[in-house]
């Protein structure tokens, strides 16, 4: 049969061919009846498949069997699979996703959905997979474009330039609050959020919209789930354990959970020798009750109980040049003894007015009682080695600087804050309106007194010469009592042209507190676009004027009273400002059937400061100047390459440049959070042929932060810490699984739905990253900075049982 005669044939047959397939065509939404963009639709033994378009709805074409079968899947979502039998017309298939609820299964940064807004979803599943000593899902934001972190006992994390206050977060669209005397991640306990309770989990670094507090760099946004039948879990291991219990009966359901950590194991591997016994218990429960098909009553309660007693023995450190290597000893005697309760409960009463119509009112309550007390002396030689590194005896010309300090403070704050908001939203054609009020009461007292004397070669520094000087010392005794009032309004509008999608956000957010007297307004915006044709790319703009507004730590000022050092609070205080701008852009590819098992994004962005409060931060402790004195910016870009490098499970790398610069009185010096780069890898894998046996690893990269010497500032001089490395590496192992045929020929096997044994190397090459300070001064008024080093290499093994 020649070419020609091959070509009619085909052109013959083709028309009969294609008006014998059969049309499937429907909608895919989630739980929450939210449009699901990018979701596979695809026929199983088959390269043919579809996505989902922007809203939602798909085509498949399928030639007639005796059956067929038909697959939706989607990253964050449990599979829907369906049999058709003996298809001979076309047809609508509708379906509704549920998100995944099996908590050792592949982790994800983000589901397959086009991203037309600046927040962006963090799929929770990833905190229990992911090597890290908290299992945290601040954890997972380290690896994220934009965010850093470089102290792996703390969940507090940095965004673009801003530092940890400058984060706020939700659940539930309940504001969190953290304890303000935190001084160290070794006192910080356990992160609010519990990831055995989380359903979605959203986050922006930046360019978020109005209906968002009055912070300055990031939104953490997480939704509690309300289970729809059993379900528990049980894990323990090295550094603690926790159990959770859900169930849903009639128009009642709950979730609640209880962790305990401890740090202990960690805190052996630093160069202080100690007693060590960090006790930290966290109790939650999320509540809800269906008065009727349209209305909903809910409870979410907290209550955090943290202690830490630290009685330290002995420190030796090393550290230095090759050319000047140094040692540092201390020998200690004393102890200390803090303890942090907090309180957190919120009632919600939402509901539907009709189809369009959504409103609700809230009233919530957070009360904390800090306390932070100790006495630590300890007699210290500070020498020079000789090259190998070694010096056993201690003579003069070796000898840096011999001496002793005594470090005492009795600390006590507490705060309580009551809040009442009422919120709703109006659907109307394409636009969404959003709107919310609310009014808080504060209450803080706090009572400070602290103070620090130091020696050097039988002279107190500073030292005249004669008198007896302390090195330091603080006191407080102050007590506030303002309220805060705010509002704002926002529309979405969502239009779909032959040009594409369209989307457009734009709000206005005010605010006024009565210490100050001051009234603040905050417009913001985003517009999105996906072009027509082009449903695997997006770009976005978004922006606004953003406020810092201070809540206590910021207008704290020190001023000195005959020798004495006072905290102040000034009432002059302003709310610190940013413009901000962002630019990104989203990419999918590759995959077959336009599955798209990769994506790539990129944003770049702006932030002009102004009115900025300086301060300096000593591990997780952040002292403010009290003062608008500085005004700055902060410019960068993040990339984020993440999808299936592996089928079936997701990871991601990220990389991100900025530069963030203050000028305080005229002096530019960068901000203490300035980072010039940042890389992060999150990895999983899994043994080929055998899935029950699968691997995660976290790697961080960045450059080091800048530091000054205490009570100058870094106007007056600075220097890096050295560069933030390192690596954990998780192993876990599915001893039994829900589909094991053991389960069925064992009772007690049967009582298990998964049971998985983890393996976690922290810090797996042992690196020595540099947290803090400690500043040793001798006689001569020299000044020796040594190094206060994080934590080492340390294994742990847990074990998850999930019923």
């Amino acid at each position: 049969m020649t070419k020609k005669s091959i070509l009619s044939l085909f052109i013959l047959v083709s028309p009969f061919v294609y008006s014998q397939q059969i049309k499937i065509t429907g909608k895919v939404i989630n739980q929450q009846r939210e449009i699901l963009e990018q979701v596979s639709v695809s026929e199983t033994n088959s390269r043919n498949g579809v996505m989902t378009n922007s809203k939602g709805i798909y085509t498949l074409n399928i030639a007639p069997k005796d059956s067929i079968k038909i697959i939706f899947s989607s990253v964050g979502y449990q599979r829907r699979r369906f049999v058709i039998p003996r298809p001979d017309h076309d047809l609508t298939l509708n379906v509704i996703m549920t998100e995944d609820d099996n908590v050792l299964g592949a982790v994800t940064v983000e589901g397959q959905q086009t991203v037309t807004t600046v927040i962006e979803r963090v799929d929770y599943l990833a905190t229990r997979r992911a090597s890290n000593p908290w299992g945290s899902i601040e954890s997972l934001l380290a690896t994220m474009g934009g965010v850093s972190s470089k102290n792996e006992l703390s969940s507090q994390y940095s965004v673009r330039g801003g530092n940890f206050d400058e984060n706020i977060v939700y659940v539930n669209g309940i504001e969190i609050y953290r304890p303000l005397l935190v001084r160290s991640a070794q006192q910080e306990g356990l992160s609010f959020i519990n990831p055995n309770m989380v359903q979605t989990v959203g986050f922006s670094a930046g360019g978020f919209s109005a209906e968002y507090g009055d912070k300055m760099s990031s939104v953490l946004d997480i939704t509690y789930r309300k289970p729809e039948k059993f379900e528990a879990s049980a894990s323990a291991g090295f550094l603690g354990g926790d159990i959770h219990i859900g169930n849903s009966t009639g128009n009642f359901s709950q979730i609640t959970g209880i962790r305990y950590k401890t740090v202990r194991s960690l805190l052996n591997t630093t160069d202080t020798k100690a007693e060590y016994d960090p006790s930290f218990i966290d109790a939650q429960t999320y509540m809800t009750y269906n008065l009727s098909s349209k209305w909903e009553v809910s409870l979410l309660g907290n209550y955090s109980h943290n202690i830490y007693q630290f009685t330290p023995k002995t420190r030796d450190t090393s550290f230095g040049t090759l050319d000047t290597p140094r040692n540092f000893t201390v020998h200690f005697d004393g102890w200390e003894n803090d303890k942090f309760i907090t309180y957190q409960a919120a009632v919600t009463l939402k509901g539907k007015i009709n189809d369009n119509l959504n409103v609700g009112i809230t009233g919530s309550t957070f009360s904390s009682d800090e306390r932070e007390r100790y006495d630590i002396e300890g007699s210290y030689i500070l020498k020079e080695l000789d090259f190998s590194g070694e010096n056993e005896t201690v003579d003069e010309s070796s000898l840096l600087g011999i001496g002793s300090y005594i470090e005492h403070a009795r600390n006590k704050v507490k705060s309580n804050v009551y809040t009442i908001s009422h919120f709703g939203d109006f659907k109307i054609d394409n636009n969404l309106l959003k709107w919310g009020l609310t009014y808080q009461k504060e209450n803080v007292t706090d009572k400070i007194k602290e103070w620090e004397l130091r020696d050097s070669a039988g002279y107190s520094l500073p030292s005249n010469g004669t008198d007896v000087n302390l090195y330091s010392n603080l006191s407080a005794n102050n007590i506030i009592k303002p309220s805060r009032f705010s509002g704002f309004i926002q529309d979405t509008y969502r239009l779909n042209t032959n040009k594409g999608l369209l989307i457009i956000n734009a709000g206005i957010r005010a605010g006024y507190w009565t210490f100050n007297k001051e009234l603040i307004i905050s417009p913001r915006g985003a517009i999105a676009f996906v072009p027509a044709g082009m449903e695997d790319f997006s770009v976005r703009l978004a922006g606004g004027i953003y406020y810092q507004a201070p809540f206590y730590k910021e207008f704290q000022h020190i001023v000195t009273i005959g020798g004495n050092n006072e905290i102040e609070l000034n009432k002059d205080i302003k709310s610190q400002k940013s413009i901000h701008i962002v630019l990104g852009s989203d990419y999918y590819f590759g995959g077959e059937h336009n599955s798209h098992p990769f994506k790539l994004s990129g944003e770049l962005y702006y932030k002009k400061l102004s009115d900025l409060v300086p301060y300096t931060v000593n591990n997780v402790k952040i002292r403010y100047s009290g003062e608008n004195s500085a005004k700055g910016y902060a410019i960068g870009m993040d990339m984020k390459l993440y999808g299936e490098f592996i089928p079936g499970v997701d990871s991601w790398i990220s990389f991100g440049l900025m530069k963030a610069q203050q000028e305080i009185d005229g002096i530019k010096v960068p901000l203490p959070t300035d980072q010039r780069f940042n890389f992060a890898l999150f990895y999983q894998d899994y043994l080929p042929g055998y899935e029950r046996l699968k691997m995660s690893l976290r790697g961080l990269w960045s450059q080091g932060l800048p530091v000054s010497a205490p009570y100058r500032g870094y106007e007056n001089g600075y220097f890096r810490t050295p560069s933030y490395k390192r690596v954990d590496i998780g192993f876990s192992w599915q001893v039994l699984g829900e589909n094991f045929a053991i389960r069925d020929k064992n009772s007690f096997c049967g009582a298990f739905k998964n049971i998985w044994l983890g393996f976690d190397i922290f810090n797996i090459f042992d690196m020595q990253n540099t947290n803090t300070y400690y500043w040793v001064t001798d006689v001569y008024n020299h000044q020796y900075a040594v190094p206060n080093y994080l934590t080492g290499r340390r294994l742990n093994v847990k074990l998850l049982i999930e019923f």
